[in-house]
Order: structure tokens, then C-alpha cells, then sequence
């Protein structure tokens, strides 16, 4: 969009899940928007080392909430992104204004498991932090610090992007989510079984843990042994399912197998040779394994905890924390963050590449927006037949208050020769795998590119319509 002249009509960014650890990136270069070449060429540096990593989670293991979300942040942060960003969001308030605006989302887990559905939408930008539909905000630089009653109790100090990270792109967070992995072998027909979903969660933790701290590991024989480990692991979850299947008690063989693949990692860890990678690997075992039995994630002082406001409800006027978690697990692009009158947005670009149905994203922030009675664009029921095999752009255009959707998908009719195409391009580009490679990096990028340049004019016909439009209010 730069370089056709666009990026400049651009008032916002904003971003959901794995999208917010690029925004990261791109906004640590504050000439970002002139030019991408630094934020790309992060993505192709050798990365961070574990000793790096593992030094920053040193000092936030002594910290009151330190949770599965540290623990994620860090290996997003050095294993995908391959930087340590220490900058706080906060930071960006004073830096080039030229930059699109930065919104960051997550959800407040209670509120999202539990209701209500206005409590649920947390947005993070460099002057505020906050609940969206609540309309109730702090200083970004205050969220973490202990509020009561309004007022402030204890400044703590804001947290870094590396952390923030781990807070908006960590899917695995909430229950729900895992229990969708639970195995058919591992299930008891009517029951909600906890303690498989507690071992399955363990089995994919400790699956994603393995391929990140691969990522950091520059010494071919620390990978071999972490190869081995992997392979290890998966041999005990093969062995679970050729056992269970013979077995009635599954709830108690699930409690057991959760020790077994601890014992797993245990053992593992004292065939290595002594060295600075067997005390990294004992840093992990000591502090990070007990997280994940725990399972806590993105824990944060409320600052509405005992403030006195009849819209605050109850998942948040009473406790001291609240939780946040990845905003993917709703919609996965950051739509409710523009829609009515806080940011009175008149188009919306949404570059499409979200994990799922083609135009789920866009459905489910539909029905979002109808259940709050916020404008939200008609959807042709008849496009959403094309969600195998899509086009490279789609306008759904507002009236009055309704903002103009531009969706436009990555893979689409101009660049897939059919529908199974569409379905491998977006399998290789999956979302959780190891660092894409250099060619990865910039055919998606040459991808990108091409949509934008090919649909400039219709862009650009769209960008003058809302203002327009915004004249004849």
C-alpha cells in the first residue's frame, strides 16, 4: 500500500492473535511505514539465543503474575519473530505520528466463558487500555498496576512487547479450545472429561514448547536432543492410544499418562551431557512445567476491581485479576475495535488470512454486531458460497453508520487455479509451524503485494466513496 500511494489514507492498524507479533515487529522500526525492509529482514536474522530468552524469563519468574503467558511471549518472541522487543506499547504515544495508528486486541477470558458479551473486548493502544464496548480505559502505562476503587494502590511497572505477545497470541489459553483436541480414543461418552483435557493440554503444550526452544537453538547437537524429545513424547502419546482403547477407566489412565509424560520430559533431561544447554533445560523443567500443570495464563491487576459503576459487571467489579487471553478465539480480525461510534470509522481494509471457513471472520462479526446493536455492513448470502474458492475482492458497502467493508483474501480466483489449491496454499502457510523460510517470507509477501496492486484503482474508487460519504453526513 506504501508504494501505490495508499498507506498515507490509513488512520489505524489493527490486530488479533498471530497478527498483533508482526505489529510488534513492524512498529519497532518507527519508519516502518516508508519502507519494510528492516521489519522483513528480522524475520531472516539468525534470532534470538536460548540464554537470551531464558535470561528475560528469569526476571519475570519473580514477578507476582508470572504465567503460561511469559512463558509463550518468549518463545513467540525469540523462536518466530526472532527479536527480544523490550519496548512498552506506551512508548509508541510519543513517536511518528506518519505511522497508522496501532490497536492491539485480546478478550477477558471469565467474561468471554461466562458473559457478558460487552465485558468480553480488551484494546490496547499507546494512550489506553481497556474494555471497548464497556467504554471504560486506563493509561496503557498503568495497565498491570493495583487499582481499587479507582484509585491507585501500586504503580507496577507497564509491560514490555515481549510479554504482550505471549498475552494476544496464545489460542491454547482458554479450555474450550483444548478440549476441541481431546481425542475420540481418549473421551467417556457423556462426560466432559478434565482429566483427559488436562493431559491432552500438557501433550500440546509441551509439543509447541519443544518446536519453539528448537527455533532459539543454534547448536546441532542441542536440536538433535531436542528431536529426540519430540519423538519421545510422541511415542508415549502413540502408546496412550493403542492402551486406551482396551480400557474403561479412561479418566484415571488420563491422570496417570499426565505423570508418565512429565516422567518423559524428567528423564530426558538427564541423559544430556552437563553444559549450559542441560542448566537451560533445567531452568525450563523447574520453572515452566509447573505452569503448565497449572494452566494460568495472561493474569492482570483489574483496575475496575471495586469501582463504583453500574455497567461494570459482576466478572469484573469483584475480582482483583482478570484475564487476558487471545482475541482470535472470538473473531479473528480486530473488527469490534471499529465498529460504532468510538473510532466512527467509514472503511474498513481487511486483507483476509485468518485460519478457518473463508468469511468466518466477517460472519461472526456480524452476529457480534447485531447481538450490540452496533451498524454493521449486509452480507449477500450468496458470496458466502464462494468461501472455497474466493475472489481477490469483495465490497460490502455501508449506509449511514455502517463502515464499508473492503475484504479481500490472500490466496483467491487470481492466484489459485481452483479450490484445492486454495485449500494447500493455506495449509502450507499455516499459522503454528517452525519459522518460515526466507522464499516462504517473500512469496507471501510478493502475494500480498500483487492483491493490492491489482484491486489499487478499485482502492482507491472505495477510499473516495467514504470520504464522500463522510462529506454528506
Amino acid at each position: 500500500m506504501e508504494k501505490d500511494g495508499l498507506l498515507d489514507s490509513v488512520l489505524y492498524l489493527g490486530g488479533v492473535s498471530g497478527a498483533t507479533w508482526s505489529m510488534a515487529s513492524l512498529y519497532s522500526d518507527p519508519q516502518w511505514s516508508v519502507g519494510m525492509d528492516r521489519a522483513v529482514s528480522s524475520l531472516m536474522s539468525p534470532g534470538v539465543e536460548l540464554d537470551e530468552a531464558l535470561s528475560w524469563l528469569g526476571e519475570r519468574a519473580k514477578e507476582e503474575h508470572f504465567s503460561l503467558t511469559d512463558i509463550w511471549g518468549v518463545l513467540t518472541s525469540a523462536g518466530i519473530m526472532k527479536q527480544m522487543d523490550l519496548r512498552r506499547l506506551s512508548d509508541e504515544a510519543s513517536r511518528n505520528a506518519t505511522n497508522p495508528y496501532p490497536i492491539y486486541c485480546a478478550l477477558e477470558k471469565h467474561c468471554f466463558s461466562e458473559g457478558p458479551l460487552e465485558a468480553t473486548w480488551f484494546e490496547m493502544s499507546p494512550h489506553e487500555a481497556g474494555f471497548t464496548d464497556l467504554g471504560l480505559f486506563i493509561e496503557t502505562s498503568l495497565l498491570g498496576s493495583k487499582f481499587e476503587n479507582g484509585e491507585l494502590q501500586e504503580e507496577i511497572a507497564e509491560m514490555d512487547m515481549v510479554k504482550l505477545q505471549g498475552v494476544l497470541g496464545c489460542a491454547l489459553a482458554h479450555g474450550e479450545t483444548i478440549k476441541e483436541f481431546i481425542p475420540r480414543w481418549l473421551k467417556v461418552p457423556g462426560v466432559v472429561d478434565a482429566a483427559a483435557a488436562e493431559y491432552v493440554r500438557l501433550y500440546h503444550a509441551l509439543h509447541k514448547l519443544v518446536t519453539l526452544t528448537r527455533n532459539t537453538v543454534q547448536d546441532p547437537a542441542a536440536q538433535a536432543d531436542l528431536d529426540k524429545l519430540h519423538k519421545l513424547l510422541e511415542d508415549a502419546h502413540e502408546a496412550l492410544r493403542n492402551e486406551s482403547e482396551s480400557l474403561q477407566d479412561k479418566e484415571s489412565f488420563s491422570k496417570q499418562r499426565i505423570e508418565q509424560l512429565l516422567a518423559v520430559v524428567e528423564s530426558w533431561s538427564q541423559t544430556l551431557e552437563d553444559g549450559a544447554f542441560k542448566n537451560h533445560v533445567k531452568f525450563i523443567i523447574s520453572h515452566v512445567l509447573p505452569l503448565i500443570v497449572k494452566w494460568e495464563w495472561g493474569t492482570t491487576n483489574n483496575f475496575l476491581y471495586q469501582y463504583q459503576n453500574s455497567s461494570i459487571p459482576s466478572c469484573l467489579h469483584t475480582k482483583e485479576s482478570f484475564y487476558l487471553v487471545d482475541a482470535g478465539l472470538l473473531v479473528n480480525v480486530a473488527y469490534p475495535s471499529f465498529l460504532g461510534d468510538k473510532r466512527d470509522i467509514d472503511l474498513i481494509i481487511a486483507p483476509e488470512y485468518s485460519a478457518g471457513n473463508m468469511f468466518e471472520t466477517l460472519t461472526l462479526a456480524r452476529d457480534y454486531a447485531a447481538k450490540l446493536k452496533k451498524p454493521f455492513p449486509e452480507i449477500d448470502e450468496k458470496i458466502l458460497e464462494e468461501r472455497d474458492w474466493p475472489k481477490d475482492f469483495y465490497v460490502f458497502e455501508g449506509k449511514e453508520k455502517e463502515p464499508t467493508i473492503v475484504f479481500m483474501p490472500l490466496f483467491n480466483r487470481n492466484n489459485c487455479k481452483d479450490a484445492e489449491e486454495v485449500k494447500a496454499k493455506m495449509a502450507e502457510f499455516s499459522t503454528f509451524q517452525h519459522s518460515y523460510s526466507q522464499e516462504k517470507v517473500e512469496l507471501l509477501l510478493e502475494t500480498g503485494k500483487e492483491n493490492m496492486k491489482r484491486n489499487k484503482q478499485t482502492l482507491l474508487r472505495e477510499i473516495k466513496k467514504a470520504a464522500g460519504r463522510r462529506r454528506c453526513r
